[in-house]
């Protein structure tokens, strides 16, 4: 098991290793099918160069498709994603006050350091414009990316649609009237895809304390595989998207201190019951931001099988917040 992990993050072009447990079923692939929104607006002052051409950002296109194959990846294979269109639009996104940056205001925001406040976009807006929830309900989409400039407005994810609930935001109201839950994730292209998947693992945590609030004490299965040294001493298991097994603080993936986990107790479920061994950052990247996480939700379950109606399949609730009941 240890060689499969050193292939999976020392190569991360490699094909997909496949794990064989002949004790146990992976489920099914599945495809979802996104929309994607780039507001990249073109800047007539500079040349009639874009904004991220102007200040060296990255593409979104190759970060979507890095954020594919990771998904992929630590998935085992189950969650497939495929883009349906990818919208690059020449415009700011309004804000929810009405507010919505010129090239001239934006480019003096950037020199003064300072931005409009309130920052956040205005969500129903981009809903009508794009015509989200219609697709959504003809089936044509599943969930919609958004891409843009520091400052857009963004949530890293928020959810739309019947009986929505918190997906690290409120759920947006407006939207019952569609046919089926989806998700908006928000993605700035300053960054990469290490934070992309930092977005996608508040949303795995928002769903699974969903999944798992009404189930208490050693059956919260999500709460055992959060806990770190420092809040649950001497019984630290995977932790959170900011905290490592030896965590001090957020963000601390890169710290030497050895700690004992019973993290790779997870990678034999249903079977939890193995004996904690001595780790350190250098398992989980020596700090790399992507390589965490790709380390944490390769160790989420992903079998067929259930416990207490609750599936051994994490994904298919992080991936499909409609299977959440």
């Amino acid at each position: 098991m240890d060689r499969f992990f050193r292939s999976l993050f020392g190569q991360p072009s490699e094909p997909l290793p496949i794990i064989q447990r002949s004790d146990i079923q992976l489920p099914s692939p599945i495809t979802r099918k996104v929309l994607i929104i780039t507001h990249n607006p073109i800047l007539r002052s500079q040349g009639n160069r874009t904004l991220k051409e102007h200040f060296g950002w990255q593409d979104p296109h190759q970060l979507a498709q890095g954020y594919i194959n990771d998904i992929r990846e630590i998935s085992l294979g189950y969650a497939n994603y495929e883009i349906v269109e990818h919208l690059e639009v020449d415009s700011y996104p309004l804000k929810r006050d009405g507010f919505r940056y010129t090239e001239q205001s934006y480019l003096e925001a950037w020199r003064n350091k300072s931005f409009h406040d309130p920052d956040g976009v205005d969500y129903l807006e981009l809903v009508r414009e794009f015509n989200m929830i219609e697709r959504v309900n003809s089936g044509e989409i599943d969930e919609v990316w958004l891409f843009g400039h520091p400052y857009g407005g963004y949530w890293e994810s928020i959810m739309c649609g019947p009986e929505a609930f918190w997906c690290n935001a409120p759920p947006l109201a407006g939207t019952e009237h569609a046919s089926r839950r989806f998700v908006i994730m928000g993605f700035n292209f300053e960054r990469g895809v290490g934070e992309m998947l930092e977005d996608l693992g508040h949303r795995a945590e928002s769903i699974l304390f969903k999944v798992f609030e009404n189930t208490h004490g050693d059956a919260n299965l999500f709460e055992k595989f959060l806990r770190y040294d420092k809040k649950d001493r001497g019984r630290a298991e995977v932790g959170n998207v900011h905290f490592a097994p030896n965590s001090q603080r957020d963000y601390d993936w890169g710290n030497h201190t050895p700690v004992l986990s019973r993290c790779d107790t997870w990678l034999n479920f249903p079977n939890l019951t193995g004996e904690p061994r001595t780790v350190t950052c250098a398992d989980w990247g020596n700090g790399d931001i992507r390589t965490h996480h790709k380390w944490w939700f390769i160790r989420f379950p992903h079998f067929v099988g259930e416990t207490n109606a609750i599936s051994w399949n994490w994904w298919q609730y992080v991936i499909d917040p409609n299977t959440v009941t």
